[in-house]
């Protein structure tokens, strides 16, 4: 079976229709996202306590590591089932899929078993303290406890139909979701509704990530026979080719995440010690760094499918063209964000909360995390293109160096330096840093595909 709608999009669409085409689907569904993720901010802070409002920034590390499964599943069977895609490999295709899919649900029911045995040290560990343990826990129990399964599910879905092209149906099952979590989070929260504060927001994702695994399984019912993506459980032998295929390039997605997690756990710690108010203002202005930070992400992840099958089919010069082709686009975007956001941080902090301590500490936040914004495009972009080619070594070295080499230390280092400020200029140090060695892998990319096609050619007329 082939999808010749997807073909083309990879072979003969031009080059920037292609990338908008599958871009703009998974820039609005990462929006849409962003924006569900403001709605528990903005609601909960409309409570104005800075106790609820620290439960949901608290908490942000575990969401944050259910990631760690999505890339390792879903980052790593979307990739492979690309490349297969360019070697015209359908077997593979399916196989792949079907093992992205059943080992993401096993690790969503027990994530949900491992919280919730070890709750209290959970807590302990995301720097809860007396007064903020209870209202995390509560909003734990919903997106952790039963919601780990379908919060991971269709995240990992929506990489598994995007890998095929079709990043439109991707993109409206994620944000079936985050529109109904939208709807539902005043309800659930707010006094004049069920008045459940930040687990009524927990209760909302809950019921949102159900809603979203069952537009996918919809699709894949009313698609059967016309998708690559297969989630028939007698398709779920685990092969070696296939399995290190998806790990190669999952588990350093899956590290990199995780990383991530520790980062934010590490910052929250720090910010802890000075207040609920202070941490509060970090979850807010955090929450508003990560609308086009997510733009960015979206952009590095809707062209990952044209990369890899265009490296896999051998066809460099596209794949070269529709890597530029983001980077100007990315890099443009995320400037002038930059600019209105150091200039309006004030503004923006304070629509979600009246505080005006959390409202200052908050503008000096954002103003810190916006200055690395056109760096961590670079980054995106080229991490994105090493998961594409299933280059998983060069993407773990950046995580590593972005982490452990320069934020982490960083942090320990700038709080020392700026107490409780400097915490937000770490993520810029690191990814000034990394931009640079962006660009230098992607041009040493550039010149090893080329040559590998010429080597390619040259077989060929032998």
């Amino acid at each position: 079976m082939e999808n010749t709608k997807s073909i083309e999009v990879f072979e003969k669409i031009p080059v920037p229709k292609a990338v908008m085409t599958l871009a703009v689907p998974t820039i609005i569904s990462s929006l849409v996202m962003v924006i569900y993720n403001l709605a528990d901010t903005y609601f909960v802070g409309i409570l104005n306590s800075a106790i609820e409002n620290s439960a949901v920034t608290l908490a942000a590390p575990v969401l944050l590591a259910f990631n760690a499964v999505n890339n390792l599943f879903g980052v790593g069977s979307s990739s492979m089932m690309s490349r297969a895609l360019g070697k015209k490999d359908y077997e593979t295709v399916y196989r792949s899929s079907a093992f992205g899919f059943y080992c993401a649900a096993l690790c969503g029911l027990l994530f949900s078993l491992l919280y919730t045995i070890f709750q209290q040290p959970m807590l302990m560990m995301l720097g809860a303290d007396k007064t903020t343990a209870f209202a995390t826990g509560e909003y734990l129990k919903w997106t952790v406890s039963f919601g780990a399964a379908p919060a991971i599910l269709n995240v990992v879905l929506a990489y598994l139909v995007r890998a095929e092209g079709a990043s439109l149906h991707a993109s409206i099952g994620t944000m079936s979701g985050c529109l109904l979590n939208i709807i539902l989070d005043p309800i659930f929260i707010l006094p004049w509704g069920l008045d459940m504060g930040a687990a009524g927001a927990g209760f909302a994702t809950f019921l949102s990530n159900c809603v979203a695994c069952l537009y996918f399984f919809v699709l894949l019912f009313i698609k059967r026979g016309k998708t690559y993506v297969c989630i028939r459980p007698s398709m779920f032998r685990p092969q070696k080719p296939i399995f290190i295929g998806i790990c190669s390039v999952g588990i350093p997605a899956a590290i990199q995440n995780l990383l991530n997690v520790t980062g934010m756990t590490i910052l929250n710690n720090f910010t802890s010690s000075f207040g609920s108010d202070a941490v509060a203002a970090m979850g807010i202005s955090q929450k508003i760094n990560m609308v086009p930070v997510q733009i960015a992400l979206g952009f590095s992840q809707g062209i990952m499918p044209l990369v890899s099958y265009n490296y896999a089919s051998g066809n460099t010069m596209r794949m070269k063209k529709a890597i530029l082709f983001s980077m100007r686009i990315s890099l443009s975007f995320m400037a002038a964000v930059t600019l209105g956001y150091y200039i309006g941080a004030q503004p923006l902090v304070s629509l979600f909360i009246k505080d005006a301590t959390i409202v200052d500490y908050g503008s000096h936040f954002l103003q810190g995390f916006c200055l690395s914004m056109t760096f961590l495009c670079m980054d995106f972009i080229a991490v994105g293109v090493f998961q594409a080619c299933g280059m998983g070594q060069k993407a773990l070295i950046f995580a590593i160096l972005r982490k452990i080499i320069l934020e982490i230390p960083a942090l320990f280092i700038l709080n020392w330096l700026f107490p409780l400020y400097g915490l937000a200029y770490a993520q810029f140090v690191a990814e000034a840093v990394l931009a640079i060695a962006a660009i230098i892998a992607l041009f040493h990319i550039f010149k090893q595909t080329e040559r590998r096609d010429n080597i390619g050619l040259k077989d060929k007329h032998m």
